[in-house]
């Protein structure tokens, strides 16, 4: 019997052991709390009308695909306040004159739309052929806008300018993945939806303006979510990873009883991954997105969709086995937008994960 008790010191590592993790828990927990706030308290994530593509799926990447569950908590913050016409830069002078020739209506002289989102993903992995993960982003957004009837230094004169703030939950999204193709579980399809949850019915700091779909906290619209990635390792310091995804409204939204359909879009991300340094992981991610123009009765089927090309460099700094935190920096390489559309100069985003 006395072989089978624990001795002393078997307890005082258990007790060791245990009490480091609680510690590491706490510091996630105390993170995450850190980043809430600070999307909470600073001024106003979405990602911009055409939408960032940043790949922050660890599974996906390579970098784990450990067995049991894991929370991601990730900050990401972008202010589009470049006026962008085509494939460079434009200004509310030259923007004021531009037409949809669809309609013969001007295009709207935006000012600024500033974003922020703090999204939490729970994921289960069962370690062998597939997993699936939850997302609930929270949304903070500020935009103010001239109008269609700006002379390119003051607001319109026929009241279509107006501000805007809101703060909420946006579309919660559900993945599921199968990666039972090989034995290094290197190769994986991805399917999910992306639901209704985010409010669609936002109006406008007067109380009475209604706010355009691309700016409200959801799009109305359930989405289907097909992907695919892979990734394998150069050598022991180098690791790669690439995958596409492709989004589509398979039930159309209602913005203010007019319908409204999210224009398709289709992301395109590569990666490479730096082992050889002890306390940091160097990543390098180019993310590309092609989106269509919105449709529906209540869409901007002008100056909505594009094609996105960014550069991300980032890092990856493990704190223990479970946890790590994470930050990436995404520059604008290329932007092609149809009509007249804001654009950020960059997009920051800062994250913890931790396995259980």
């Amino acid at each position: 019997m006395d072989q089978l008790q624990p001795s002393i010191e078997e307890i005082g590592c258990w007790a060791e052991q245990a009490f480091a993790k609680k510690n590491m828990t706490k510091i996630f927990i105390n993170t995450a709390i850190v980043l809430a706030m600070s999307a909470l308290t600073q001024q106003a994530l979405a990602c911009a009308s055409c939408g960032c593509s940043l790949n922050s799926d660890w599974g996906t990447q390579g970098v784990s695909n450990q067995e049991g569950f894991s929370l991601d908590v990730r900050f990401d913050t972008l202010n589009q306040n470049q006026l962008w016409s085509g494939t460079g830069k434009t200004n509310a002078q030259s923007a004021v004159g531009t037409q949809n020739p669809a309609t013969g209506k001007f295009a709207e002289v935006e000012d600024f739309t500033k974003s922020q989102t703090i999204t939490p993903v729970l994921d289960y992995n069962n370690g062998k052929d597939w997993g699936v993960s939850l997302s609930l982003p929270y949304v903070n957004r500020n935009h103010s806008t001239s109008g269609t009837s700006a002379d390119g230094v003051s607001i319109g004169s026929n009241g279509d300018a107006y501000a805007s703030q809101a703060s909420g939950i946006g579309d919660v999204r559900v993945v599921g993945r199968y990666f039972g193709f090989s034995e290094q579980q290197n190769v994986g399809i991805q399917f999910g939806l992306k639901l209704p949850t985010g409010k669609t019915n936002q109006l406008a700091s007067d109380g009475a303006t209604q706010v355009d779909p691309g700016l409200q906290l959801g799009t109305g619209s359930t989405d289907l979510i097909l992907g695919a990635y892979f990734h394998d390792n150069i050598n022991q310091n180098w690791g790669y990873f690439s995958q596409v995804m492709y989004q589509t409204a398979i039930k159309n939204g209602m913005a203010f009883g007019l319908s409204y359909r999210p224009g398709n879009s289709v992301n395109i991300n590569g990666g490479l991954r730096y082992e050889g340094f002890d306390v940091i992981k160097p990543t390098l991610q180019i993310n590309t997105r092609f989106v269509q123009k919105d449709s529906g009765d209540a869409a901007d089927t002008f100056s909505t969709g594009g094609t996105l090309v960014y550069v991300t460099p980032g890092f990856i700094v493990p704190i223990d086995e479970t946890l790590s935190v994470y930050s990436n920096l995404q520059i604008p390489m290329y932007q092609n937008v149809n009509g007249i559309q804001l654009t950020p100069r960059y997009i920051f985003s800062l994250g913890a994960h931790l396995n259980f």
